[in-house]
Order: structure tokens, then sequence, then C-alpha cells
């Protein structure tokens, strides 16, 4: 997978997790990607586990409980 795939993941994760991601064309607009593409990431999380719901009176995506992907390498 491409860095600036990872990068937009990763940053989407965060938008979702602090819930400041906006209508689903917002956020497309935050990562500077089609509503479709949006999507598509979207469902690559949920496929790895990620509970992604939307909030009408929030506005925003969320997760359903709290958690955190990692995306970069980390030594042990």
């Amino acid at each position: 997978m491409a860095k600036h795939v990872i990068d937009r993941l990763d940053r989407l994760d965060n938008l979702i997790r602090t819930k400041s991601t906006g209508t689903p064309q917002d956020l497309a607009n935050k990562l500077n990607i089609s509503r479709s593409t949006l999507y598509e990431y979207i469902g690559l999380l949920k496929s790895m586990g990620a509970p992604i719901s939307f909030c009408r009176r929030r506005n925003s995506f969320y997760y359903e409980v709290e958690g955190k992907f990692h995306f970069n390498f980390k030594a042990s």
C-alpha cells in the first residue's frame, strides 16, 4: 500500500476518533479524495474490524467503541 494511502487512513482514523469528520463530502474534501474513495477507505477500516457508524446529530462518523489503528511499524 502506498505511503499516501497509509497517511490518509491514519488521518481518517484520527478524524473519526475525534468525531470531527463532518459530512461524507466534507470528509472527502479534508482528505483530498472522492466520496467513492472515502467509502472504499471506510469499508477497508470496517473489514479490519472498525465499528464505524455515522451520527446525523453530530454530523460525523465515529467508532462505536473506543479504539485506534496503528499504521506504522514499531520495534519491540
